[in-house]
């Protein structure tokens, strides 16, 4: 994988009339993508379409450029130029998502649609992993359905996720675009600010679109990442991304299947059953988020030097990244509870996985394996963040957390160890992650008087209104007096 987290390039469109066709159009295209230009297209100019040398930031929004579509081009730039959404022109993001899914992955992998087969073996996978599960957990089944998705439904599935986690620090660079001109200039250059910013919104729109679009190449399911990306109670897996993980692993694939059903309905679990996981998993993102700062620096040579003619000033700032996150206390411990958050859901689907496939799946142990250093290894996604908005949403220490819940399954129980997501602070912490055994057998709060009292208290109204009414007739005989 490229050193850049956007540095792939997406071929031109598959030609009509096979390898001539194909020959023909790198003829065109100057024979190959360079690594200087990340989207392997060219703008006119030095080199002519495509020519060596020639950058374009906005052609995967265009696709391979000739005269006879310079007319589409320049309309999707005026479309560009007057958006007046929000800070990420979401439409761009997935118009550019899907055609990065419709050019296929690195290794030649096509997306095609699901067969009712692909879709019947997914269901039957799902149905035996909750059965398995049941004896591995006491969170009931979290799926309402198995679906079997393509690739672009993928994409599809979970953009309003993505938008939910990229809107508030995109929102941020777009203040900040209008924040680094003095305040007299402000109003003579509200033009200009406009266009930086839905200048701003496309860039981001195209940078976050093609990131989707890799990543629905790679993802096994809707919840890879540690957060739920699609639709709830709807566990989810690609079987064309399911082929090509298994592909070298030496495992049938249909135990392959199994094993990532598995964690896919672990994972719907916890988030049906643990209500505020969702919002706290989110809302830790947004609270490192906040502390993100932007390279005004950067930013302000970028203000100052702006052309419209050359927007692509703007795509080489997103390009090489203009966030820091700030050296503060708060900031260090919202990045801490991120982190532990994540290694703790992904620590207790990998603990709890296990001890259901270990007895039934001779290949438990290598699937694991493999899964963990895939997960480690990051990918797209977390490029992605890294990039837009200076944050990895990497399981650092899943290792730590799935001893520590097979620890907490050993002394306390399945029932024990689950009931810690009853609420948040009942979880361990970073420093638990350091210590898990004395985490493990420190003693328990018992709020088992303090639910007694309370119950009692909600259970007793008549005493309480009786109370009352004593204390008015009180009340009467004075004034009677």
């Amino acid at each position: 994988m490229s050193d850049t987290p956007f540095g792939f390039g997406l071929p031109p469109e598959e030609p009509e009339n096979g390898d001539e066709g194909k020959k023909k159009d790198d003829q065109q295209s100057g024979g190959g993508q360079g690594p200087a230009n990340p989207f392997g297209f060219g703008l006119p100019g030095a080199g002519g379409f495509g020519g060596p040398g020639a950058d374009n930031p906005l052609a995967a929004m265009f696709g391979s450029l000739n005269p006879t579509d310079l007319g589409a081009a320049f309309q999707q730039l005026g479309q560009m130029l007057s958006y007046e959404g929000g800070p990420v022109n979401w439409d761009m993001a997935k118009q550019i998502a899907r055609q990065t899914v419709s050019q296929g992955t690195a290794d030649g992998s096509k997306d095609a649609s699901v067969g009712s087969a692909e879709r019947t073996a997914v269901q039957e996978a799902v149905r035996l992993a909750d059965l398995w599960l049941d004896d591995a957990t006491s969170l009931p089944s979290g799926a309402a359905s198995a679906v079997a998705w393509s690739r672009a439904e993928w994409v599809e599935a979970t953009l309003p996720a993505w938008q939910e986690l990229v809107d508030p620090v995109a929102e941020r660079v777009g203040a900040a675009m209008g924040d680094v001109l003095p305040e007299e200039m402000q109003a003579m250059a509200g033009p200009l600010i406009g266009m930086m910013r839905s200048m701003g919104g496309a860039m981001f729109g195209t940078q976050i679109g093609q990131a989707v679009g890799v990543l629905a190449g790679e993802v096994i399911g809707s919840t890879d990442i540690g957060l739920p990306l699609g639709p709830a109670g709807k566990a989810a897996l690609l079987p064309v991304n399911i082929e090509a993980f298994g592909k070298d692993l030496g495992v049938p694939k249909e135990e392959v299947r199994l094993y990532l059903a598995l964690r896919e309905a672990a994972h719907q679990r916890l988030f049906a059953h643990v209500p505020w996981l969702r919002s706290h998993l989110f809302g830790a993102v947004d609270g490192y988020a906040r502390g993100i700062k932007v390279d005004t620096a950067k930013l302000e040579d970028v203000v100052g030097q702006f052309d419209p003619q050359n927007p692509e000033q703007l795509q080489d700032a997103l390009q090489q990244g203009m966030f820091q996150p700030e050296d503060t206390p708060e900031q260090k411990a919202a990045l801490a509870r991120l982190e532990t958050a994540l290694a703790l859901v992904e620590g207790w689907v990998d603990a709890v996985v296990h001890a259901a496939a270990k007895p039934r799946l001779s290949s438990a142990d290598a699937l694991r394996e493999t899964l963990r250093r895939r997960r480690a290894s990051g990918g797209p996604a977390e490029q992605t963040f890294a990039t837009l908005i200076g944050l990895e949403l990497r399981p650092r220490r899943l290792r730590d957390a799935s001893r520590l819940w097979a620890s907490l399954t050993d002394a306390r129980g399945v029932d024990g160890r689950d009931a810690l997501w009853a609420h948040p602070d009942m979880l361990p912490t970073a420093s638990d992650l350091d210590d898990p055994d004395g985490f493990v057998h420190r003693e328990q709060i018992d709020f088992s008087e303090l639910d007694k009292m309370l119950g009692e208290a909600a259970d007793k109204p008549d005493l309480r209104k009786k109370d009352q009414g004593e204390v008015k007739d009180e009340d009467k005989g004075d004034d009677a007096e």
